[in-house]
């Protein structure tokens, strides 16, 4: 013969809720609990699953013009439109051209870019570097590319740029690059270049 218990809330001896059932809702476990699949056992979910198992924060900026870059000069690029910002903010796109990690959402990301570069009417272009930078500070492990091209100069390059790297609470994220042309006028970033973020792990 089938049981049936009906409680809407389970507790510990600690008077702790352990399950919790209020307007169709059912909370497991409370703040700071550690709830555990154990080994053997599955996590099945044929339903929609929200806040878990996405690759967030994350963000993707443009710049929606031309930038000029002065001659052997390291410049911020300004990616100054949002194609999207999960976190509604993060990144800066007015002023300083930056992604910050909110509070709360430190660990591993991964990060690229891709800059399109070409030299002024002019000339062509001897190197074109790009350097995607965490707290300033280049980032180690993929974090710059630099193409040179002092016996074959070109008149336009992209160049990209993808590292993984751990960040805490804080700590900021930009793009730099430098351009050298063989008469020193230095050269451009054109539109729709872009840089981005998500988070990997905590």
């Amino acid at each position: 013969m089938a049981s049936i218990l009906k409680v809407d809330t389970i507790q510990d001896q600690s008077g702790n809720n352990i399950i919790n059932e209020n307007a169709d809702t059912i909370t497991i476990g409370a703040s700071g609990d550690t709830i555990t699949i154990p080994s053997g056992a599955t996590l099945s979910n044929l339903g929609t699953a929200t806040g878990f198992g996405v690759n967030t924060p994350a963000f993707l900026a443009i710049n929606s013009a031309l930038q000029s870059i002065s001659d052997d000069t390291m410049t911020k690029v300004q990616f100054n439109s949002v194609v999207y910002d999960t976190e509604s903010g993060a990144y800066d796109n007015v002023t300083n051209y930056r992604f910050t990690v909110p509070s709360g959402q430190g660990g591993k990301y991964a990060v690229y870019s891709m800059i399109t570069i070409d030299s002024e009417v002019s000339s062509n272009l001897d190197s074109a570097l790009i350097d995607m930078r965490k707290n300033n500070s280049s980032i180690v492990g993929g974090g710059g590319n630099e193409f040179i091209f002092l016996n074959n100069p070109i008149r336009l390059t992209p160049v990209s740029a993808f590292a993984a790297v751990e960040l805490n609470a804080g700590d900021y994220l930009e793009v730099y690059c430098r351009i050298e042309a063989t008469d020193a006028t230095g050269g451009r970033v054109l539109s729709n270049s872009n840089f981005g973020a998500y988070k990997l792990i905590g």
